[in-house]
């Protein structure tokens, strides 16, 4: 081990280059639907030892150090995210004519720029690097941090956080319900570096020690929580979660408007099995409804002729909001809650849009830079000030989050006591047969054991599920299945812990490698002088 870890801490030029680039995309086997969370033991080693060769160059000046150290972490990232986010690419080709020259953006150019934030953890650790097991607390501080930061700067985009390679199955999932998405991930990273240690002997008792430590604490903590059992839910609740797998080249064609939703009602209306409830709720997917459905009331009551007695269909779809005269429409991504007459009960609106996709950030700028491609690129949705509850007729309350938003955790802020399941309508048809819709499905999942609710999710080509408050699938539908799925499960809520709690222990967590980063990096600076 030291052997090798001295050969790496040589390596120069494109060498050493090549070798960061392919030690970030190596971790990307550690998301879905591959979930071998074990290659990332590999990835952040050769990343310490990396950051170890410019420590240990007595020729490089301070500030050449921190360059160094800040594109190793960028060649890291950018390796990471190439790998894990190749998929998006799949978007632009639905309509190639129009948008197949963004192919580079997408899949080399967001790489790019999400992994600056990969060379600004390096550079951070770089600061207090030290040669013992302070500086691999170095290095879980600054990826807390940046992924914290990647969150919300620039809108956010914190998809494949580190932390979600740490909890590819329920048993791992567990600790974000108290340290949140940012807190495991920089345990994560800690826990991850630790093998590095054997390389270089300098701290390896404590560090080793400490790394084994935390992922028994993970292990433990998670076998503890599955084994309680789930509260007596007061109600029970029968969904009929509907796939059916539209071709979204179809969606856009205002000439099988008509024959996609008459596929939604069939689907809806099958009968359920012999001895099972009926369903008390039909979910349909985000933007199932290809037309503005307050605009065509006919549509409203075929829609409650296909209801039995009862029931409500919760279904995404485009909402228009007349600005009066001479103003163009606001046009809104929707969620509606219909009953068996064909009335409206209940909405809510997105409020975090998807940057080029459903809005141009920055359009002002952009078209005075003219980068005129970009502002055509899809768009023209308006974002809701704040989230509105789906009331059921039952009174049961149901939090919606379209699409995009549930990939990020400070979206589900759940009020107390309001709230019987997290719903999440989406359309991952985009992205065809890729990695993309299990790596949406896998966040989805932690943020229902985050908020210690069962999560209703309803996906056009999959993946559609029930999920427990513990992250466990109840019933579901497999990626490309076309169908309805049937679930009846209890309306509990397990939470213990809310955002403001997570936030917390995630700056305590960060408080702590950081001091003993800073406590390594002192005692270093006393031994070398």
């Amino acid at each position: 081990m030291e052997r090798l870890a001295g050969r790496i801490m040589l390596l120069a030029g494109v060498r050493r280059a090549g070798l960061a680039f392919l030690a970030g995309a190596l971790g990307a086997l550690a998301l879905p639907p591959v979930g071998f969370f074990a290659v990332l033991f590999v990835s952040f080693s050769v990343l310490v030892w990396l950051l170890d060769g410019i420590s240990g160059n007595p020729d490089r000046s301070h500030s050449i150090g921190l360059r160094s150290a800040f594109v190793t972490g960028w060649l890291f990232g950018f390796g990471y995210f190439t790998a894990g986010l190749w998929w998006l690419g799949n978007a632009l080709l639905i309509e190639a004519d129009q948008f197949a020259w963004a192919l580079p953006l997408a899949v080399l150019g967001l790489p790019a720029v999400l992994g600056l934030f990969y060379g600004l953890a390096t550079l951070l650790a770089r600061l207090v690097w030290s040669d013992s097991m302070g500086r691999i607390a170095a290095l879980a501080a600054g990826f807390g941090l940046a992924e914290w930061l990647r969150s919300f700067v620039a809108t956010g985009f914190p998809w494949n956080a580190i932390g979600y390679g740490a909890m590819p199955i329920p048993l791992m999932m567990q600790s974000a319900a108290p340290l949140g998405l940012f807190g495991v991930s920089t345990l994560a990273v800690f826990v991850f570096s630790a093998p590095a240690l054997l390389g270089t002997r300098k701290g390896q008792v404590p560090g080793l020690v400490l790394a084994v430590a935390i992922a028994v604490a993970h292990l433990g903590y998670g076998a503890f929580r599955l084994h309680q059992p789930l509260p007596e839910g007061a109600e029970t609740l029968t969904v009929r979660l509907v796939q059916p797998v539209i071709d979204q080249a179809k969606k856009l064609e205002n000439a099988d408007r008509i024959d996609v939703f008459n596929e939604h009602l069939a689907l809806s209306a099958q009968p359920a099995e012999p001895g099972k409830p009926q369903p008390d709720i039909i979910v349909w997917p985000e933007t199932s409804v290809p037309f503005i459905l307050t605009d065509h009331p006919d549509a409203l009551a075929r829609i409650g002729d296909m209801l039995k007695d009862g029931q409500v269909l919760v279904t995404g779809a485009v909402r228009a909001e007349d600005q009066g005269a001479g103003q163009a429409p606001r046009f809104y991504n929707s969620v509606y809650v219909i009953d068996d007459k064909g009335q409206i009960l209940s909405a809510s609106d997105k409020v975090h849009l998807t940057p080029f996709g459903e809005y141009v950030p920055y359009e002002g700028v952009l078209r005075r830079f003219g980068f005129d491609n970009l502002i055509r690129l899809p768009g023209g949705f308006s974002a809701a000030p704040q989230r509105s509850l789906l009331t059921l007729p039952s009174g049961l309350g149901l939090y919606p989050l379209i699409c995009y938003e549930i990939i990020f955790p400070d979206e589900v802020e759940i009020p107390p006591g309001r709230v019987s399941a997290v719903i999440n309508l989406t359309n991952d048809a985009w992205f065809g047969a890729t990695p993309g819709p299990y790596q949406h499905f896998q966040q989805a999942r932690l943020r229902a054991v985050e908020a210690g609710l069962p999560l209703v999710r309803s996906a056009n080509s999959g993946i559609s599920a029930v999920v427990d408050p513990l992250g466990r699938i109840v019933a579901g539908a497999a990626l490309d299945a076309r169908g309805a799925v049937d679930s009846t499960f209890g309306v509990s809520n397990v939470s213990i812990w809310n955002n403001a709690d997570r936030n917390l222990n995630f700056w305590l967590v960060i408080l702590a490698v950081a001091l003993a980063a800073g406590v390594s990096r002192v005692g270093f600076i006393f031994r070398i002088n």
